[in-house]
């Protein structure tokens, strides 16, 4: 509630000044919002919560008792790792299958209404791979009416080119699928042979292995997939030599890494609360928070060095997990056994 009112605030004179309607504002966006930042707050939540009822029961001694009892501190643990794996297993379902889902229908309504600089497209001095052996370069690419100006097609074999397809102006249909290429070239190559093709023309339609759609780009793109989509897009990207798809394995490795953060934090949470201290509550819930902030503080961090390639993806998402993991160890050893 507190997040949804926050950003609503934020974004309330965009949407008056907008064509857009209450069930539109509510249904499309904020019904989608709420995954959406639950998936983003779900370890420090787990956090406040262990943190919140293990001090009430550190208060009225018993923490005390139990260890008093004969069970030991570990066994008392067991509980609270279950009731963190369970956590953890529904948002690694939920980060990698459900909520981008709903981020899709959200991050459209953003890049539709809110961002609109989030939609890129590629329109210059473009090279992409369409094909193991074939390859594309467009001068320059208008949107509004999918026209290609200065189109060429190599085709290779064994390495080397064998047929370059040179147009002109190419224009998408968008009822047949087809390309209409103008003022087209057709050359072929045999070794130090070259021979101009007789299907050279003015006006040709043809099925060509791409569509206006991937030369547009938007900057949450990778947050509107689902994991497998993710891969199976990454894996296209580097067929095609289209772009680093850095940021896109960044996304992939923060929803795997999310769910383990939650277990981590929530040893953490064991860890601080169950001493009974004179501060009570208070001084243990800010000490929660204030480990929770240095956690998201090392994870922008480290997400933006992923981002500038000095540190792998899978490295830049992990550190801070790392970090934590012997932040927890040490904790549990010093708790109050």
């Amino acid at each position: 509630m507190v997040a949804v009112v926050i950003d609503f605030s934020e974004k309330v004179e965009k949407f008056l000044n907008q064509s857009i309607s209450f069930n539109e504002i509510v249904f499309d966006y904020y019904v989608n919002f709420i995954p959406w930042i639950n998936g983003l707050l779900w370890p420090l939540f787990a956090l406040i919560a262990v943190i919140f009822f293990t001090s009430r029961m550190a208060k009225d001694s018993e923490i005390i008792s139990i260890l008093a009892s004969g069970v030991s501190y570990y066994r008392l643990l067991v509980p609270y790792l279950v009731a963190a794996s369970f956590l953890a297993s529904l948002l690694w379902v939920g980060n990698n299958y459900i909520i981008p889902r709903s981020t899709k229908i959200k991050a459209n309504f953003e890049n539709e209404y809110i961002w609109r600089g989030n939609k890129k497209t590629l329109n210059e001095n473009v090279h992409m791979r369409i094909g193991p052996d074939e390859k594309i370069f467009v001068r320059y690419f208008r949107l509004r009416d999918s026209t290609m100006i200065d189109f060429r097609l190599e085709t290779f074999e064994d390495g080397e080119l064998r047929r370059l397809l040179k147009a002109k102006r190419l224009k998408y249909d968008n009822s047949s699928g087809r390309w209409t290429m103008k003022d087209y070239m057709v050359r072929t190559f045999d070794g130090m042979k070259e021979t101009l093709d007789s299907e050279s023309g003015e006006e040709l339609d043809t099925l060509l292995n791409f569509t206006p759609e991937e030369f547009i780009r938007f900057a949450n793109q990778m947050e509107m997939m689902t994991s497998p989509e993710i891969m199976r897009y990454v894996e296209d990207q580097n067929s095609k030599g289209l772009q680093n798809p850095k940021k896109f394995m960044v996304e992939y490795h923060r929803r795997n890494a999310d769910p383990f953060t939650i277990i981590i934090l929530t040893v953490i949470g064991v860890s601080l609360a169950s001493r009974k201290v004179r501060g009570g509550l208070g001084l243990n819930l800010a000490l929660g928070l204030l480990l929770g902030s240095i956690f998201v503080l090392i994870s922008k961090f480290s997400t933006s060095f992923a981002f500038s390639q000095t540190l792998t993806p899978m490295l830049g998402i992990w550190i801070p997990n790392m970090v934590f993991a012997v932040v927890a160890i040490v904790l549990l050893t010093r708790a109050q056994k």
